[in-house]
């Protein structure tokens, strides 16, 4: 039987729908044990629900609310601690990386005998060199990888008996990480059936590019914006779906918005984003897969990805979108203005379909 940890709710976020496939997967199968969460399926009786509100003053009132790198290492190791604490005696433990060490420490001491690594982002050193690149270049906030996430995650890798890669940019990752193939398996993500197709769209006379995940420097959201100020479209509009990490980059975008009124935050479900969109922009400087690309196939929508993205692989080049070479804001400009020119139309490969 299995049992699965992530310090996210159930179905919101990337990592959170990362998480509602894994525990339906395993309760269709029979498998499920359990599953600890932040926030959980209403009435599901496998579901152990964190509360992290106690430590809610932690954030507020200290240094680590300037600093999201910090935030989001304490956030994830009081989960993983009280996890630890609440854990039962089982079979299969799966936990995402930089956020299960200590659960993982505590099912060996009660018997587990498989331990499983849901890898969210490539190997962790491949997640820092590309990271550093970002920061470098923009200066504006560093990467939310640390030193003390850094050493935690590496360490869960070296207890795993498994580690699940959603990509085969992120499979190639670790192998180069000395990491062998038999301790890798590649799962293949599955996108939620609400994520389809409208039954009409509006006819518009603008071009509309949407960004779905969190607004980063590390996720090429400022290349984005230096691309979307050479669409000279005046009815043109960029939607961004998700929120900043960071004070600094609250403020920046704040001000890009305010400098062209096309730009837009459209926080929450992006599927309504997804349904107006023309094209979804990924220009991320590293990622594993990321989620939102997938959901934007599956509503016919095309892509412009990142050569540092796991999404690269399910792009047919010029017939579901184009993959860019990672921080080329004159080539993500040109692949975006070719969808405007030329529209495409996005189609989710059939393994991915749930």
């Amino acid at each position: 039987m299995r049992v699965i940890a992530c310090n996210a709710a159930y179905n919101e976020g990337g990592i959170g729908r990362v998480l509602a496939t894994l525990v339906e997967d395993a309760r269709r199968s029979g498998e499920l044990s359990a599953y600890y969460t932040t926030g959980a399926k209403a009435n599901d009786a496998a579901a152990v629900e964190i509360s992290l509100r106690r430590h809610r003053w932690l954030f507020r009132a200290t240094p680590l609310r300037a600093s999201h790198a910090w935030r989001d290492y304490v956030g994830s190791e009081l989960f993983d601690r009280a996890v630890a604490r609440a854990l039962k005696p089982g079979d299969e433990l799966t936990g995402f990386s930089g956020r299960v060490l200590r659960t993982f420490v505590r099912a060996r001491e009660l018997g587990y005998s498989r331990l499983v690594v849901e890898a969210s982002t490539s190997h962790v050193a491949n997640v820092r060199r590309r990271h550093a690149v970002a920061t470098t270049r923009f200066g504006l906030e560093g990467s939310w990888l640390n030193a003390a996430q850094y050493r935690k995650t590496i360490r869960e890798y070296e207890i795993a008996d498994e580690i699940v890669v959603l990509s085969e940019y992120s499979r190639e990752s670790f192998l180069r990480e000395g990491v062998p193939a038999t301790k890798l398996r590649r799962r293949v993500q599955q996108v939620a059936a609400r994520f389809a197709p409208p039954l009409s769209r509006a006819r518009r006379k603008g071009f509309t590019i949407v960004y779905v995940g969190r607004l980063q420097a590390t996720k090429g959201v400022i290349d984005l914006f230096d691309a979307f100020a050479r669409i000279e479209d005046r009815d043109a509009e960029l939607l961004l779906v998700g929120g900043t990490a960071s004070r600094a980059m609250e403020r920046y975008v704040a001000q890009r918005a305010a400098a062209d009124g096309r730009i837009r935050l459209c926080p929450g479900d992006p599927l309504p984003a997804f349904h107006r969109a023309d094209v979804l922009a990924h220009p991320s400087y590293e990622d594993a897969l990321a989620l939102g690309p997938l959901e934007a196939l599956a509503c016919g929508v095309p892509v412009v990805v990142s050569e540092d993205t796991g999404m690269k692989e399910f792009v047919v080049e010029g017939e579901t979108g184009y993959v860019v070479p990672t921080g080329d804001v004159d080539a993500l400009a040109a692949a975006l203005r070719r969808v405007q020119e030329k529209p495409l139309v996005g189609v989710l490969p059939e393994t991915c379909r749930a």
